[in-house]
């Protein structure tokens, strides 16, 4: 079956509340009102979800790239943030950023997709975190 990607909407905000815990509702639910979260689905099950805000209130910032693990490895994350990048071109950005940490398997997958680090920091009792940067 086809992986579709579309805009998540304020009907959503249960899902994702449900399987998003990195986020308060009241948050969530700013950012499905700003047309911020992109859905994958197959059919109507959800699948995956990318989410993102504003770095310096003028850069997107990818915040959480989600697949559920029983479709990793079959390209919808890519297909998420292919999408995001398109949708953030077509609005006239022209970087795009996210972070990841340092030994995180997902820093080979940004790197794959041309994100290089420009920095990073530790966070409070945690790894390092690296910040990635994409010209559009």
């Amino acid at each position: 079956m086809d992986i579709h990607i579309a805009t998540a909407g304020l009907k959503d905000a249960e899902e994702l509340a449900l399987r998003d815990k990195h986020i308060s509702r009241k948050e969530l639910e700013s950012c499905l009102a700003l047309g911020r979260i992109y859905l994958a689905k197959e059919g109507d099950k959800l699948i995956g979800w990318l989410r993102y805000g504003l770095f310096w209130d003028n850069t997107p910032f990818l915040n959480m790239l989600y697949v559920m693990k029983e479709h990793r490895g079959r390209g919808c994350g890519s297909k998420l943030l292919t999408y995001w990048e398109e949708q953030m071109a077509a609005k006239g950005y022209t970087v795009v950023m996210t972070s990841t940490q340092a030994a995180e398997q997902s820093q080979q997958f940004y790197d794959k997709h041309g994100y290089q680090a420009v920095g990073g920091f530790f966070p409070h009792a945690e790894p390092y975190e690296l910040i990635l940067l994409k010209r559009l």
